[in-house]
């Protein structure tokens, strides 16, 4: 079964930073590119982040240079770590292929405020 877990999220102060952890099913992690999206309330879900299988990345212009992604592929694994944390990072943080092809997780919350 496929399947994907976030985990980390939180509440934190502007400026502040957070490390996000996805695990995913290995049926869709191998060879899968990875990415990690987001939904903010009244706003559609988008994608900040990806990871290649073999690590090349690339990022939205919101988080560039504020957001790393990397994936450990011995532990299917995706990680997201978020600095200097805005409020208009607030949202649902989702990990899915990149692009999209299997069905959402939970998500983890991530509230940025004072």
């Amino acid at each position: 079964q496929v399947q994907l877990v976030e985990s980390g999220g939180g509440l934190v102060q502007p400026g502040g930073s957070l490390r996000l952890s996805c695990a995913a099913s290995g049926s869709i992690f191998i060879f899968n590119a990875m990415g990690w999206y987001r939904q903010a309330p009244g706003k559609e879900r988008e994608l900040v982040a990806g990871i290649t299988h073999y690590g090349t990345t690339n990022y939205a212009d919101s988080v560039k240079g504020r957001f790393t992604i990397s994936r450990d592929n011995a532990k299917n694994m995706v990680y997201l770590q978020m600095n200097s944390l805005e409020a208009e990072d607030t949202a649902v943080y989702y990990c899915n292929t990149a692009p999209r092809s299997v069905s959402w997780g939970q998500g983890t919350q991530v509230t940025v405020s004072s």
